[in-house]
């Protein structure tokens, strides 16, 4: 490259800062990382002059430091085959119908669906006794793809059992991702609970259960153990 003259760009050194940064349109404040590169543009043996870029770049990752936060944006966040996936995967890059509007609004949905996926691994909690191994099925999920999350996640044969008030859904076969899918399905029962308790209403299932969560609304983490306990099974 040298001996051919070729312009090629060096990265001379590079500074980080971070400070609190709240959009117009959010309700709270997020980390603002700033990563300045001062890059040198080469032509042979002679530098030809110096450049300067900022990239910045928004997290709410407020435990880990700043270095790794950049560097996990350098990996793409997760999201190198991005589109890939999205052609494969839920095929957002189809064109079914013969205008722009409905294209559009097709690869919208499908484009959903995988954020549905990637909101499913943010979901689940690294806390407790097994938060190595929590830490890596979270970390599974956020990099499996698309048809591996659906035939283990979402394709799962049920038995439904109405009896006595209740529905049981019964697991006919199970995989390695199920542990995962039942931690998934209790956080998000139990955040549909605190929802209906905000909005102060009595969740569908749970009537019997709604005076307990009146007397311990001071505590959310042990009304939603009441009332999952209370309510029908899953």
């Amino acid at each position: 490259m040298v001996a051919r003259e070729f312009e090629n760009i060096v990265l001379d050194s590079e500074d980080v800062a971070e400070f609190e940064y709240k959009p117009t349109a959010c309700r709270k404040p997020y980390r603002r990382l700033v990563v300045r590169k001062n890059l040198s543009v080469e032509k042979g043996e002679y530098v030809l002059f110096d450049d300067i870029k900022d990239f910045c770049s928004l997290s709410n990752d407020r435990d880990s430091a700043t270095e790794d936060v950049v560097f996990f944006g350098n990996d793409r966040c997760n999201q190198e085959n991005l589109i890939e996936q999205m052609k494969n995967g839920p095929r957002a890059f189809r064109a079914p119908v013969d205008n722009r509007y409905s294209n559009g609004a097709y690869m919208l949905m499908a484009s959903l669906a995988w954020s549905l996926k990637a909101w499913s691994a943010l979901w689940l909690p690294e806390t407790g006794r097994w938060k190595e191994r929590r830490h890596a099925e979270k970390y599974q999920l956020l990099r499996m793809e698309f048809r591996t999350f659906v035939n283990t996640l979402m394709r799962v044969p049920c038995q439904i059992v109405k009896t006595g008030r209740r529905i049981i859904d019964r697991a006919m076969s199970g995989n390695d991702s199920q542990p995962v899918f039942w931690r998934l399905t209790e956080v998000l029962n139990r955040q549909q609970i605190t929802r209906w308790l905000a909005y102060g209403r009595s969740p569908p299932g749970h009537a019997e259960a709604r005076c307990v969560a009146v007397h311990d609304s001071r505590r959310p983490d042990s009304t939603a153990a009441v009332l999952l306990k209370s309510g029908r099974r899953c």
